[in-house]
């Protein structure tokens, strides 16, 4: 089975997400999309606004009806600083028959030589490298040291061009808490229990 691991604060979940997802998916012929809700993410000064139990009550109305879609609470239970290098190896130990890919954005892969083990990282799952429409071709050299000419070739095939929408999470809690409309930023159901919940209101 291949399964594309998808990690992120998701604070909350929004259709930037969703369609990154969905297409990678698509192009990638995945068979399984797990969203990782993170701890505390490493290059955070501190851990999500929203609760733990807000966040994942978001992302399941979010994913309700896609099949594919799935939610692990991995890194959640594990507490802490969440670091993909030890969420790939518990999920590599739990299902070793399976083929893990990871989703990066290209814009985040400069920062990949200072992530927690990148070595282990690109042996435990190919990335799955998502670049922007128009954007030229993406710079694959910063993963050469980690990996070998063959795995590089491997994720240079993997490499996807998707439609992607500028949302941000930062954006929709700075509209939230100035009383600003997010419609059509994330799904209705996500929307109406911001409301109801009064997230990232001041």
């Amino acid at each position: 089975m291949r399964v594309g691991v998808f990690g992120g604060s998701f604070d909350p979940v929004h259709y930037g997400h969703l369609l990154a997802a969905e297409q990678c998916r698509e192009q990638a012929n995945l068979d399984r999309v797990l969203f990782l809700p993170s701890a505390i993410g490493p290059f955070k000064e501190q851990g999500p606004v929203a609760k733990d139990k807000d966040r994942i009550a978001m992302l399941s109305l979010a994913l309700a009806g896609h099949e594919a879609f799935e939610i692990s609470m991995l890194e959640i239970d594990r507490g802490g600083v969440s670091y993909t290098v030890d969420t790939l190896l518990t999920l590599t130990e739990g299902s070793p028959e399976d083929e893990f890919l990871l989703l990066m954005g290209a814009d985040t892969l400069a920062g990949f030589p200072n992530w927690k083990d990148p070595t282990t990282i690109c042996s435990l799952a190919t990335p799955l490298i998502v670049n922007r429409p128009g954007s030229g071709p993406v710079d694959l050299t910063c993963l050469e040291p980690f990996t070998s000419p063959e795995c590089m070739q491997q994720i240079r095939d993997h490499e996807l061009t998707t439609r992607q929408i500028d949302i941000s999470g930062t954006e929709i809690r700075a509209r939230t808490g100035e009383s600003k409309s997010i419609r059509y930023l994330m799904p209705r159901a996500v929307e109406k229990y911001i409301e109801t919940k009064k997230l990232y209101r001041s």
